[in-house]
């Protein structure tokens, strides 16, 4: 069998000290997780974060930097995932947008109420490597990824 993990891209946003995510439902449980999805095919990497955080938050996003990537490892090969992790600044709420219905509700939490949220456990380990990347300050430029079509 060839190995072909799914690529994935996600969205780190921070204000005032505390980041977006969305609360989704899957398989059976609700979890939190940063705005994230799977790359289409002929789509970059800049433009699938752009699309998703959209889709999932209503939120424009404007990627600034490239965090880096993570793999998320799992014994069942059609569950392992590539992760392409970026940052960036929203430029607004698009009017009367109707996101993705996997999507239960938005929240701006800190890390530590994330941690300590008495309902929601993160959807994977991703999600707090995520934020790692992001307090690393190692934030690379956009241009270091080249998509050719």
């Amino acid at each position: 069998m060839v190995w072909k993990p799914h690529v994935v891209v996600a969205s780190v946003i921070e204000q005032d000290g505390r980041f977006l995510f969305v609360e989704e439902f899957i398989r059976g449980q609700q979890v939190i997780n940063q705005p994230a999805g799977h790359v289409e095919h002929g789509e970059s990497l800049v433009d699938a974060v752009i699309r998703e955080t959209l889709e999932e938050t209503g939120y424009h996003f404007e990627p600034t930097a490239f965090l880096g990537a993570l793999l998320l490892d799992h014994p069942d090969p059609q569950r392992v995932y590539l992760r392409f992790t970026f940052t960036g600044k929203l430029l607004g709420k698009e009017p009367n947008y109707t996101i993705d219905p996997d999507i239960i509700a938005t929240h701006w939490l800190t890390p530590e109420e994330l941690r300590n949220h008495p309902r929601l456990s993160p959807r994977s380990d991703l999600v707090f490597q995520a934020l790692d990347l992001y307090y690393s300050g190692k934030h690379y430029p956009l241009d270091c990824l080249v998509f050719m079509r």
